[in-house]
Parts: C-alpha cells; sequence; structure tokens
C-alpha cells in the first residue's frame, strides 16, 4: 500500500456518546437538541478550505432525521461510510441483532445518497471476529474499527497483520493508527487523545506512525469541535473529564493538521489493498462480490 494519510469523521450527536450513556437514556433521544448538522457542516467546510478528502462513517440514526446533510457529504466529493444505526456496541450485540442493523444503516444511506457505502465503523471500535463475515456478506467491503490501543472497549480482530490489510479475500480491514513503543500500542489515531495531548506532542506522534506504518489514519467526532455543546449532570469523575477535555482547542488543532498534511479517504486506502470490484450483485439491500 503505498504511504498516505486517510481523514475520517465519526458522524454522531453529543448526546449518543458511550461515556454519556449512565446520564442520558437511549429513549430520550428524541428530545435532544441535534447540533450534529451545524458541526458537520463546519466540518465540510474546513476539509474544503484545505482541499482534504475525509470519509465520513454516518449513523444511521442521524441519517434518518438528517438526509439532506448525507447528501451534502457526499455533493463535496467525500466517502459515505457506516457508523450502523444505533450506536449499540457490537460486543453487547448478537449476531441476528448485529446483521440487522448494518443492513439497515446501509440500506438507508445507500437510499438517500443513491451511492454505494463500502466501509463500516464499529460504535467505540468494539469489533468483534464474528462480526467480519457477517459484514462482508451484507455487502461492505472493508472495516475501520481496529483500534490496537488499550481501551476496555476496545475490540480486537485476529488476522490483523498491518495497518491495513485483507481479512478475507475481498474484505480489508484499515486500523485506526496507533504508536509502537517498545510493547506497547500507544493511541495516536484522534478524539480524545488528541484532545488530551499538546499539539506538537500528537503532530510529533502522526511522523513517528508514518515513518514505522507508512500509512495513518485519523478520526474525530463533529461533537468535538463544540465546546457549548449542552454539559450533563450525573457524570463520574472520568466520564465527564474523557468527554470535555479541551473541547475548546480542537477545532483550532484540527484545521492546523489538516493543514500540514495531504488526506484521502479510508475507503482508498482499501482498494489500495484490494484492487477494483470486477462485479456487484444487489440483492435486498446488500451488494456482493460476483
Amino acid at each position: 500500500m503505498r504511504p498516505g494519510l486517510a481523514m475520517s469523521i465519526d458522524v454522531e450527536d453529543w448526546f449518543q456518546v458511550e461515556n454519556l450513556k449512565p446520564a442520558i437514556p437511549r429513549e430520550t433521544w428524541d428530545r435532544r437538541s441535534l447540533r450534529v448538522e451545524t458541526n458537520t457542516r463546519r466540518m465540510l467546510a474546513m476539509l474544503d478550505e484545505h482541499d482534504a478528502q475525509a470519509t465520513f462513517f454516518v449513523l444511521g440514526w442521524v441519517a434518518r432525521r438528517c438526509p439532506q446533510l448525507v447528501r451534502e457529504i457526499t455533493a463535496a466529493g467525500h466517502e459515505l461510510a457506516s457508523h450502523g444505526y444505533g450506536h449499540e456496541l457490537v460486543s453487547r450485540q448478537t449476531p441476528d441483532t448485529f446483521r440487522a442493523d448494518v443492513i439497515r444503516a446501509k440500506g438507508l444511506l445507500e437510499d438517500i445518497s443513491g451511492v454505494e457505502v463500502r466501509g463500516y465503523r464499529a460504535p467505540s471500535f468494539s469489533i468483534t471476529d464474528w462480526a467480519i463475515p457477517i459484514l462482508q456478506d451484507t455487502g461492505h467491503r472493508y472495516d475501520s474499527s481496529c483500534f490496537p490501543a488499550p481501551h476496555p472497549r476496545y475490540g480486537r480482530l485476529s488476522g490483523v497483520t498491518g495497518p491495513a490489510c485483507e481479512l478475507r479475500p475481498g474484505f480489508v480491514e484499515v486500523c485506526v493508527s496507533s504508536l509502537r513503543a517498545g510493547p506497547l500500542n500507544l493511541p495516536m489515531g484522534g478524539g480524545g487523545y488528541f484532545r488530551l495531548l499538546p499539539g506538537c506532542v500528537f503532530e510529533q506522534g502522526v511522523r513517528r506512525v508514518l515513518k514505522q506504518a507508512g500509512s495513518y489514519v485519523f478520526y474525530l467526532h463533529p461533537w468535538e469541535i463544540d465546546p457549548d455543546q449542552p454539559r450533563v449532570s450525573g457524570l463520574g469523575v472520568l466520564a465527564k473529564w474523557r468527554h470535555y477535555v479541551n473541547l475548546g482547542k480542537a477545532e483550532a488543532r484540527w484545521r492546523r493538521l489538516l493543514g500540514r498534511h495531504r488526506w484521502r479517504t479510508v475507503g482508498e486506502m482499501a482498494l489500495a489493498v484490494s484492487g477494483p470490484r470486477k462485479k456487484t450483485i444487489s440483492r435486498d439491500n446488500t451488494q456482493m462480490a460476483a
């Protein structure tokens, strides 16, 4: 795979974050103020300013309520991918409920946009081995959920041999980036780690990842550039700190990161590993390699 950097945006709203779930029951989501449209449009504008491409892993719940936002993402030339429908950790689902969730999200995104959805990213990177054949069977061509950094919610996949590799014939895993330091993998892919670390330290980490791996994958959420989002009470100290740390600094840091590198989509990285598909067959909201 040729060296490069991939930008990804996980499109979910502020109240759907795993750290806030103890204080925000799922049944209250419809009563919360939607901020994802405004924040994602700001991100689209910044990407355009820097002539950067990105992959938007859009939550189906958001797409159903904000279909015009989905169309704007594809109209701007970015890659549309799936974040599932209901933002439930894969590890908490059964294979049947997971299959239903990804089929629902993929079909909705494709109906709204008119383009094929090839990629998937699990909520909180909670991927499992049993989910991979289901993703391939439902027409996905790659997954970008493996984040080889220590975290209790992050899943692990067997057979991952590099930053981007073919797990099954025609199906690729594109890992979110971490930095190898002796026996440790240090998280260097974005999100809360990007907000927590000083900008110069994070940028140095990006350069070291590129030197080690030859490629780099970054992620961010629209709510992470929104310091004015509602403050939630009833959170534990750690959850509160992890969610709100440096929200006021993230947008400026992201602008600088966009300007310092040439960014492409996660799908382009996957395609560099697997090559183009020659033929597809559509069947009940799935696309299968012929």
